[in-house]
């Protein structure tokens, strides 16, 4: 059992892992792209514009990674399906990342059905129908499979004007403690990593904004996230390391949700 051979750093290899990616051409999901990459996985790039992961592409190949780009949009569920079912002829999904995500800020009064359903069907009903074409192929060849949900600490700490967002997150979640007691004794992990508020195109203007600024007092680190603050998260869930870890999710954000 504790063999003097034993080196734990082999944990976190991640070679021979087919990973796929979504969301990959901008802020979080770009880093996980890269960092996976590092760690030895071929990872299948996906987002709506294959043209935006050409750069993340060409940064993985300078370093002789392996990565495909992926034309993808979550909305559109026949699409997932065939998408999945092609890149599966060339070798099996190990590990799904859910990244890709909307956010619309509104009052509640203000949010209209196209609000509504174009947050819910990127941030849950994607996510869903990824994880189930997936775990379908799992399932039929008896591999082991990895699907890691990208919520949100809004999933549980509502900040307010999120109304959609935040209730999608919170499913996501709990998606995940559902399929855990359906398939952990199939070989298939589902787990949610929820990040704190990380600086990223989409929001660096508004994290700088007073109203940023006032949020940033509520987090004991005293600053907002980089995206290279999760890359232990997203290596630890991705690998072997996290083999025993099912249903349950990684919450990184610098202290906030310790109720400071």
């Amino acid at each position: 059992m504790n063999s003097p051979a034993f080196d734990p750093r082999t944990l976190f290899d991640l070679s021979g892992k087919r990973i796929l990616v979504t969301g990959a051409s901008m802020g979080l999901g770009k880093r996980f792209g890269w960092t996976l990459a590092r760690a030895g996985a071929e990872v299948l790039l996906a987002a709506r514009s294959v043209d935006k992961l050409e750069a993340l592409a060409a940064d993985i190949a300078a370093f002789g990674g392996r990565c495909k780009c992926v034309a993808l949009d979550v909305r559109e569920r026949d699409v997932i399906r065939a998408t999945v079912d092609q890149l599966e002829q060339d070798g099996p999904i190990d590990v799904l990342v859910n990244n890709a995500g909307i956010a619309i800020v509104r009052a509640p009064e203000r949010f209209s059905d196209e609000d509504w359903d174009s947050v819910y069907e990127t941030n849950l009903r994607g996510p869903w129908a990824l994880a189930q074409a997936i775990i379908k192929h799992r399932l039929a060849d008896g591999r082991p499979g990895n699907i890691i949900n990208v919520a949100s600490i809004l999933g549980f700490r509502p900040i307010g004007h999120l109304a959609p967002y935040a209730a999608a997150k919170a499913a996501l979640i709990n998606l995940g403690r559902e399929l855990c007691v359906d398939l952990a004794a199939k070989g298939i992990r589902v787990n949610a990593l929820n990040p704190g508020y990380f600086e990223t195109e989409m929001n660096r203007e508004w994290l700088a904004s007073p109203g940023g600024q006032k949020l940033l007092k509520g987090i004991p680190t005293g600053r907002f996230g980089q995206p290279e603050d999760l890359d232990g998260a997203i290596l630890f869930m991705a690998s072997d390391a996290s083999r025993y870890m099912n249903g349950t999710m990684i919450t990184v954000d610098g202290g906030h949700t310790a109720g400071l």
